[in-house]
């Protein structure tokens, strides 16, 4: 593998990772009263919907889990980056 693809790859799945860790915090956050309105999590809502919002989007056009309890489309991103995450870690570590 040419090394600058390397270095690359390295570092999305290093991003994915911080990403993973910073959705993570948002969902503790969320079990809280006023975790989400804490500076904390107005930091984690600030770095984390950007992720999240396209996959927000898709679902609202489509009209997919209205009416759900569950934040749907964060579960969604999350497999998402972690199935991404590991397709890169095994194609970078085999």
């Amino acid at each position: 593998m040419n090394g600058g693809l390397y270095v690359i790859l390295t570092g999305v799945v290093i991003f994915l990772y911080a990403a993973d860790i910073a959705m993570l915090g948002r969902a503790v956050l969320s079990w809280f009263p006023d975790g989400g309105q804490s500076r904390i999590g107005a930091f984690l809502y600030v770095v984390t919907e950007p992720l999240i919002m396209p996959v927000r989007g898709i679902c609202n056009r489509l009209g997919l889990f209205r009416g759900m309890p569950l934040d749907m489309p964060f579960l969604i991103t999350s497999l998402l980056m972690l199935l991404i995450s590991s397709f890169l870690r095994s194609a970078l570590w085999g």
